[in-house]
C-alpha cells in the first residue's frame, strides 16, 4: 500500500515558503556571515521556515505548479526576499562607511583587518562600528523584525507577485543613497574634531616653525579620535535604534510598491 505522509501541492508550498524565508534570513547579520557554516545557514533556514510555514500557509492562495512554473516561482520568492532584506543591509553599510570615513581621517588608512563576515578587508574603526552595530541590533530584537515581515509579507504579496516596474525601485535607490546621509552622520563629532585639531595644529606650526607638526599630528588626532568616539558611543547608540525602529515601516513601504 503507498502512504503518502506528505502530499506534493503543500511540499512545494512549504519549499516557496523556503524560498522566501531564505531571502529574508540571509539579510539578518551574524546568523548568516559567511565565516559560518553552511550546514548550519542550511538548518536555521529550514527550521525558521518549518516554524514559520503554518503561519504563512493560509496567506498562500491554492495552486497547481508545472516543473518549469514552479521554477520560475521559487526564483522569484528568493529574490523578493533578498530585495526586502537589502533595506536593512544598507544600515550596517552607511556603519562601514562612517567607520572608514574615520579611520582615513584619523590616520588609519593603512590599518586594515580582513572581515570574515564580507570576505574583504576594511579599516579597524569600520569594523569596530560594524561589530557595535550588530550588538545593538541584537540588544533590541531587532532579528525579530524579520520574522514578522516573513509573516506579514504573504498577507501583501503573495507568491507570484512581483512587480519592479512601479515605484519599489526608485525607493530602493532612495534609501540607497542614505547610505551617504547616514555615514557623515556617524562620523561627524570625529571630523569636526579633528578639523579643529588640524586648525590648531596649523597655528601651532605657524608660531613655532621648528615644531615637527607632522609626526606630532599622529598621535594627537589618534588620541582625540578615540577619546570623542567614546563619549559620542550614546549619539551613536540613539542614531542606530532610531535606523532600526524604522526598518518594519520601511520593509511594508516596499511590499506595498511591490505589489
Amino acid at each position: 500500500m503507498d502512504i503518502q505522509l506528505i502530499p506534493i501541492e503543500e511540499f512545494q508550498l512549504f519549499l516557496i515558503c523556503l524560498a522566501r524565508v531564505a531571502g529574508f534570513v540571509a539579510a539578518i547579520p551574524v546568523l548568516m556571515a559567511n565565516q559560518t557554516p553552511p550546514q548550519l545557514k542550511a538548518g536555521f533556514v529550514f527550521m525558521v521556515a518549518l516554524v514559520l510555514f503554518p503561519v504563512m500557509e493560509p496567506s498562500i492562495p491554492p495552486m497547481t505548479l508545472e516543473p518549469v512554473t514552479f521554477l520560475l516561482l521559487t526564483i522569484s520568492e528568493v529574490l523578493l526576499g533578498g530585495a526586502i532584506g537589502l533595506v536593512a543591509r544598507m544600515i550596517f553599510t552607511a556603519v562601514e562607511y562612517g567607520g572608514t570615513i574615520i579611520g582615513y581621517q584619523m590616520g588609519f588608512a593603512a590599518a586594515n583587518v580582513y572581515d570574515p563576515s564580507s570576505e574583504r578587508q576594511l579599516a579597524l574603526i569600520s569594523q569596530f562600528q560594524n561589530v557595535f552595530a550588530i550588538l545593538i541590533f541584537l540588544a533590541i530584537d531587532g532579528h525579530h523584525i524579520f520574522f514578522q515581515v516573513a509573516v506579514e509579507s504573504y498577507k501583501i504579496l503573495p507568491p507570484g507577485v512581483f512587480n519592479i516596474a512601479g515605484e519599489a525601485i526608485p525607493y530602493i535607490l532612495k534609501l540607497s543613497s542614505r547610505i551617504f546621509v547616514l555615514g557623515i552622520q556617524f562620523s561627524a563629532p570625529i571630523l569636526a574634531v579633528l578639523l579643529l585639531s588640524g586648525l590648531v595644529l596649523g597655528i601651532l606650526a605657524r608660531v613655532f616653525p621648528q615644531l615637527n607638526v607632522f609626526l606630532l599630528s599622529f598621535p594627537i588626532n589618534i588620541g582625540i579620535s578615540f577619546t570623542v568616539i567614546a563619549l559620542t558611543l550614546p549619539l551613536v547608540t540613539i542614531l542606530l535604534r532610531r535606523e532600526f525602529d524604522n526598518l518594519g515601516e520601511r520593509f511594508f513601504t516596499l511590499m506595498q510598491l511591490l505589489n
